[in-house]
């Protein structure tokens, strides 16, 4: 049976572009010549995606001066001093797949801490990593994790890793994180050069981090064009020291969201003043992420050692299917090329599904040119809920009949998408396989691994008094983002009533992308329409990327009639504050208020009860991390809060701390509503209540 189960490890280990190091049955001591020389290894060592018997190692060894290396050995042990080790295994290095390295570290201990290290065949070794190996599927005990999202290493600093590793140590065994789960943005390819934005990104200098080879000059910005760009992308990101501390103590979890590939990309499109054809570098990105990103992922040339590109060429998109996905050969080809939707068990405790959000996703409504006639100038950062409802459904909205005219600020406007089908982030295959995942999975907790948000983050517009000099142009709600969850409301309503329907419980959402820390329950709908709750979101704030309050602080002047909707300041010399949390959880009367009289219970006073029943906790200005703590009767999520990241803490523990809140939900029965308990720890909260 041993030799089966391993010959099925060196299947898996191909298939994952990986050399397989097989755990022995003696354990040894040291029987090569290790010399730490991290010089030699520039971007460090990481591990990823565990299961109970194995994990990846990875790790880059790139030509420095006049060193050449050919092929590591790894060394997999169960002590830091290498004197018991479990597992050696030799890999070779080549400039196709940019000098990069992955192992399949297979046949360990479920619930065990490893140690592992690279060396070249000159004696040159990488420092020593750390990580861990999922439970066993029958493990009744906590699942401990943190989650993180966007960190834009030009505009900041990752002190929230050195927070969370400082946190860490100094915890009991049994309370330390078991992983990192990575919901995206790990690299921005949106670049500034400094000398192209001297005064730098609202407060915020610009590093001058990465200069593309090939890239393209927008604006002024740049992005990368070819994979060598978005290879220089992530090796200049993984130089931080912060991030390389993380990555070798924890092993990884990653998800791509659009910066991985492109702002506002969808499917193998991007969007800079309109849509334009860019297969050949998603393909691209595709290879940079499999190159540097160690994870059980499947590509299209299987049993591979490197990433093989397909033939790719840009064309537009001119045919799509019933499910929008585009049908162009060469788009099929590209967002194919690598595919990241899949699953961990840790556990019976957790269930944890991943989704890509970006490569099957429809173009988003509001970047479509015909919802230029439904913007909504006056009022920064918002689209109308309403609008947005009827153009996402297409011709399925009200049961099959959708309006012919949409009302807008006073006009009747032609529905331009009466006709067109309904738009999706996920795309039909991984929309069925997904929904497969919930209905059969047998943990308390089924996690998704949601890289973008789904909780209504909306205000009531409509409810502005009339002396405040603009006029919302719905009768409806306005709503913060179209291009997560909130835009794409036809298929976020099917897969809550799924859950519903199903009687699934246990379901918690966990997001980034939001720049921001927000908790509340999930329902298919809010008020003025029915509120059932039938799951759970915890969105985590970003690791340094600016926030919508950052950029309310700088963008929504004084001179606007609904500043004080976004932006509280007592006194014109007083530090600003996030009127927007205030507004997001108790209307834009409270905050007019607020900012009329200053007095918190006053303002309560004006709140609408309608707005955000299902919101406990909402803070768009947040920079940090989560931790989640999945017991058998109760899921707690802690949000670990730092000041704005501008420069890099020299501090051991990261720096101060802004504040620490949790939130918990005790086990529900099938169709009972989901409650969560809100606990602050330390700290100040920020203008939320």
């Amino acid at each position: 049976m041993a030799n089966v189960t391993r010959r099925n490890f060196i299947k898996l280990a191909a298939s994952l572009g990986a050399t397989l190091a097989w755990r022995s049955a003696n354990v040894r001591a040291a029987g090569i010549q290790w010399r730490e020389r991290r010089e030699f290894y520039p971007q460090g060592v990481a591990s990823a995606d565990p299961h109970p018997d194995s994990v990846i190692l990875w790790t880059r060894r790139p030509p420095v001066s006049d060193s050449l290396a050919k092929k590591l050995t790894v060394e997999i042990a169960e002590d830091s001093a290498f004197r018991k080790i479990v597992a050696v295994s030799k890999a070779d290095l080549s400039p196709e797949s940019d000098w990069t390295c992955r192992i399949l570290a297979a046949g360990l201990k479920p619930r065990h801490e490893y140690w592992y290290r690279f060396t070249d065949e000159h004696g040159f070794g990488s420092r020593v990593g750390r990580t861990l190996t999922a439970p066993a599927y029958r493990d009744s005990q906590t699942v401990n994790f943190a989650f993180v999202s966007c960190q834009n290493m030009q505009q900041g600093a990752a002190n929230a890793y050195r927070r969370m590793i400082w946190e860490d140590e100094q915890k009991a065994a049994g309370a330390r994180l078991s992983f990192v789960l990575h919901l995206g943005d790990f690299v921005y390819e949106v670049v500034w050069y400094p000398e192209d934005r001297p005064k730098g990104y609202y407060s915020r200098s610009l590093r001058d981090l990465v200069r593309y080879e090939s890239g393209e000059k927008i604006r002024d910005f740049h992005v990368p064009t070819t994979v060598e760009d978005y290879r220089a992308l992530y090796r200049a990101y993984l130089l931080d020291p912060d991030l390389q501390d993380a990555r070798a103590r924890w092993p990884f979890v990653c998800m791509w969201d659009n910066h991985e590939f492109s702002w506002k990309g969808w499917q193998s499109q991007q969007n800079f003043d309109g849509v334009r054809p860019a297969q050949t570098r998603k393909v691209a990105a595709n290879q940079a992420w499999f190159e540097y990103q160690p994870a059980r992922v499947t590509r299209t040339n299987m049993f591979e050692d490197r990433f093989q590109t397909p033939a790719v060429t840009n064309v537009a998109i001119r045919d799509f299917d019933e499910h929008g996905l585009g049908l162009e050969p060469g788009n099929l080809k590209a967002i194919n090329s690598l595919k990241l939707f899949r699953s961990f068990r840790y556990g019976q405790n957790v269930d944890l599904i991943l989704t890509d959000n970006r490569s099957f996703r429809s173009e988003p409504v509001v970047d479509q040119p015909a919802f230029a006639a439904f913007q909504t100038g006056q009022f920064p950062f918002v689209v109308s809920q309403d609008v947005v409802e009827v153009l996402d459904a297409g011709r399925s909205y009200q049961g099959g009949q959708p309006p012919e005219v949409i009302r807008f600020n006073g006009r009747e406007l032609p529905n331009p998408r009466r006709n067109s089908p309904s738009q999706t982030i996920l795309g039909a295959a991984q929309k069925s396989w997904f929904l497969s995942q919930l209905r059969n999975s047998k943990a308390i907790w089924k996690l998704w691994g949601n890289s973008v948000g789904m909780l209504d983050w909306r205000l009531d517009f409509q409810n502005l008094p009339d002396d405040v000099g603009v006029k919302w142009p719905t009768t409806g709600y306005a709503m913060l983002s179209g291009d997560d969850w909130s835009g794409y409301r036809n298929e976020r309503a099917e897969i809550l009533e799924f859950v519903r329907r199903q009687g699934i419980s246990g379901f918690a959402s966990i997001a980034g992308d939001r720049h921001s820390f927000q908790a509340g329950t999930l329902a298919e709908s809010l008020a003025p329409k029915s509120f059932r709750p039938v799951g759970v979101e915890f969105v985590t704030g970003s690791i340094s990327a600016p926030g919508l309050f950052e950029a309310a602080e700088y963008n929504v002047t004084g001179s606007n009639p609904v500043r004080a909707i976004y932006v509280y300041q007592p006194a014109a010399d007083s530090r600003p504050q996030a009127a927007i949390n205030f507004s997001l959880m108790h209307g834009v009367r409270a905050s007019l208020a607020l900012q009329k009289t200053g007095d918190v219970q006053q303002a309560l006073a004006q709140r609408n009860a309608e707005l955000a029943p299902h919101l406990s906790f909402m803070d768009v200005g947040g920079h940090g991390y989560s931790v989640v703590r999945a017991g058998a009767d109760e899921l707690e999520v802690e949000f670990v809060c730092i000041p704005r990241p501008l420069q890099r803490s020299e501090r051991v523990d990261g720096g101060p701390l802004r504040y620490r809140v949790a939130h918990r939900v005790s086990r529900w029965q099938n169709g009972a509503a989901p409650s969560l308990e809100r606990q602050v720890i330390e700290g100040t909260l920020p203008l939320v209540v």
